[in-house]
């Protein structure tokens, strides 16, 4: 099959910010595929087929061949379509991209913890958000650059998406405030120039949709804790 009639699937799960990671990706290389919504309480047998291992969402099916874990995806997806590159080209600048896609991979988890616990628990969730957020304002982010690499958008923004959205939302529904404006000025500002990207923005999770289904989730799993 010639590479332009290539067929691309993905597998995803709305409310993930590791499926938006590959559908900005693409996007952003103007890759056509075919998003299939999975139900994660109810998976799919083509899931299960091409993710038997973890079983989970994102996974990317280019000529019938699965490739799971987002960051996997988004490295694979950069070797196949090299156009509009997402990585540096330099060795060391790509070296340092990659440790700061590995350091989001990391520490992004403590985002979804802050809506899962609360009481101590909660308050470790948001000192470990807190601590990923100085390191990515005082080591990560260039004075004066929209974004991480420069002034294009590239894979560490997109492995960072959790911090630019998510984030947001759970600290609106969950009583908190982690990112301040005036303790993360560069972070603040990345948000913005982040999220005026036209794929970006124009693929985005509704933020109320995610509020009231986040909530939901929340109470769920701290009435399951109490009990």
């Amino acid at each position: 099959m010639a590479e332009a009639e290539a067929v691309v699937k993905l597998l995803g799960a709305w409310l993930s910010p590791y499926c938006y990671r590959v559908i900005w990706a693409l996007k952003l290389k103007a890759i056509p595929y075919e998003y299939i919504e999975e139900d994660l309480s109810a998976k799919s047998p083509l899931l299960l087929q091409s993710n038997p291992v973890h079983k989970k969402v994102p996974v990317l099916i280019h000529d019938g061949k699965p490739i799971s874990e987002s960051t996997v995806i988004l490295r694979y997806i950069e070797e196949i379509w090299p156009h509009n590159p997402s990585l540096p080209t330099d060795p060391y600048d790509k070296a340092v991209a990659l440790f700061w896609i590995k350091f989001a991979d990391d520490k992004s988890p403590s985002i979804s913890k802050l809506y899962r616990s609360d009481g101590e628990e909660q308050q470790q969730a948001a000192k470990e958000c807190s601590e990923m957020l100085e390191a990515m304002e005082e080591q990560g982010l260039i004075e004066g650059k929209k974004f991480f690499g420069g002034d294009e958008i590239n894979m560490v923004d997109i492995a960072f998406c959790s911090v630019a959205h998510w984030l947001g939302v759970i600290e609106e529904f969950a009583g908190l405030k982690i990112l301040e404006p005036h303790r993360f000025p560069k972070l603040s500002s990345w948000i913005q120039n982040f999220k005026s990207v036209p794929v970006i923005k124009e693929n985005l999770p509704h933020r109320d949709k995610m509020i009231a289904l986040l909530k939901r989730r929340r109470e769920v799993l701290l009435a399951s804790k109490s009990n």
